[in-house]
């Protein structure tokens, strides 16, 4: 919408406290919803704009996230008090076991294997020299590590308001669907354990580059996500989806270049150099073992104790790589034949959420990587809090197992196996419970509450608005097109 003068006029912007009924009950404390006369989005808010609102909430969330991990940053990161106080984090441990502390810099120091991609290797190596040396500082081994945490943790507050800031720009005219972002108890929680926000940040950047008509930045960011964990790349099939089945095909295909030239760019040097080094993540990564809170993880370990065979992890790769690859044909089908296009956001939700449930791998950390995307493919605040609810219980329960199974102790201060699969199967069957709604909603795209306000896909960039070239079970003559 333009004014006469040519400029853009302001927009009205979804509020919450009347969109979401959960939100609208909970504002009856503050006085009710918001009133149908007031116009926000045209009118000037004064000092607390959208932005500086969420900056102060996710700031906030950030200092809880830091106070999450306090047992541990005073009495030290040590197995299993770091599981009984539920303060565990990778960054202590790499820092130590890994040799950052005493100049070892993963990919480039010879003989140096990690166990993660490039990019996070660099950034991990990076952020260890900043720590004082500790032969200048008298620091000891612990007051060093301490300070590679908080300097990892400082970064992490602002790469996650970056990714507040961008989420909120893809929302377009539901801003404060954002907010999921910036007050995620997940990423509370678990976003100090490692670095895929770092990952988060630029996959949600690449979007919004694609979003703005920029194909080539896109890539780029996310060729970067991809060096830090691969799931970033899986947002190129949303893409393809969408180009097939409107035909427009030019900003998917230098998105996939852009990507592959970043990522090569980013991988080849240190390939070149060590490349044993380099594809060590790739075996560790195919040789491990399921890892904990995955399905495989859940089989084998009831297997064992029932005197079952288990599954070996060629056998387990290979399963989940058959059954997502299935997952992804059901993807495809519905991308095609939903009667209107599907919105970018919801089929990457679809995607990255198949990877997750079917992976060998998932650590508490993975549901940051669906945070965004579940803020902006289905905005729906019950939904979202039973959801966190069931991955913060997750959380918990796999200290206390790892507990468990580091140290055994008693029984009242463990959980056995059992209990913790409880805790497994809550946060699986409340991320598919997600994906299956999203499903409904593109099936019923009357029901999508992103497109009530007659707005197509402020996610979908050149596919915004799109007519449909190639679309699976065509409607009979006579049935009018909803694209």
């Amino acid at each position: 919408m333009t004014s006469k003068t040519g400029r853009r006029a302001p927009r009205r912007i979804s509020v919450p406290s009347r969109a979401d009924p959960l939100l609208a009950r909970l504002t009856e404390v503050l006085g009710g919803p918001m009133g149908r006369h007031s116009a926000p989005g045209l009118v000037a808010p004064g000092f607390f704009t959208i932005q500086r609102v969420l900056i102060l909430l996710t700031t906030m969330a950030a200092l809880a996230a830091v106070a999450v991990k306090t047992p541990c940053r005073t009495g030290g990161w040590t197995t299993p008090e770091q599981f009984y106080r539920a303060c565990y984090s990778d960054w202590p441990e790499l820092f130590q076991s890994r040799s950052l502390g005493a100049g070892n810099f993963p990919f480039v120091s010879l003989d140096a294997p990690f166990e993660y991609p490039v990019l996070l290797g660099l950034l991990a190596g990076l952020t260890a020299l900043l720590v004082a040396p500790g032969e200048e500082t008298g620091l000891d081994g612990g007051a060093r590590t301490l300070q590679y945490f908080d300097l990892n943790a400082i970064l992490i507050a602002g790469v996650w308001i970056l990714t507040v800031l961008a989420t909120m720009r893809l929302a377009n005219q539901r801003p404060w669907d954002a907010t999921m972002v910036a007050v995620a108890p997940v990423i509370i929680v678990s976003g100090t354990i490692n670095w895929d926000l770092w990952a988060v940040l630029f996959a949600t950047l690449g979007m919004l580059a694609f979003a703005r008509h920029r194909p080539i930045a896109a890539g780029i960011l996310l060729g970067l996500g991809t060096a830090v964990k691969l799931y970033p790349v899986l947002i190129l099939g949303a893409i393809v989806l969408l180009a097939v089945r409107s035909g427009r095909w030019r900003a998917a295909i230098v998105t996939v270049g852009a990507l592959g030239a970043t990522w090569l760019a980013v991988n080849v040097p240190f390939l070149l150099r060590d490349y044993s080094a380099w594809a060590y993540f790739l075996r560790f990564s195919s040789e491990r073992e399921p890892g904990f809170s995955s399905v495989w993880y859940l089989y084998n370990a009831f297997a064992e104790r029932l005197g079952f065979q288990i599954l070996s992890p060629n056998l387990i790769n290979g399963a989940g790589a058959v059954l997502f690859l299935l997952a992804c044909v059901g993807i495809a089908v519905l991308a095609l034949a939903a009667p209107r296009r599907p919105r970018l956001v919801q089929l990457a939700l679809l995607i990255v959420g198949s990877f997750i449930l079917l992976n060998k791998v998932y650590s508490p950390q993975y549901a940051l990587w669906l945070v965004p995307l579940v803020a902006l493919a289905y905005p729906r605040w019950r939904t979202f809090a039973v959801w966190q609810l069931a991955e913060v219980m997750h959380w918990w329960a796999v200290w206390m197992y790892l507990a468990f199974t580091t140290s055994g102790g008693s029984i009242y201060t463990n959980i056995d196996l059992l209990y913790y699969a409880l805790a497994v199967a809550g946060h699986i069957l409340l991320t598919a419970y997600i994906l299956l709604r999203v499903v409904l909603e593109v099936l019923d795209p009357g029901s999508d509450p992103v497109r009530r306000a007659g707005i197509d896909d402020p996610s979908g960039g050149p596919f915004d608005r799109a007519a449909d070239r190639f679309v699976l079970f065509k409607r009979p003559v006579g049935v009018p097109s909803t694209s």
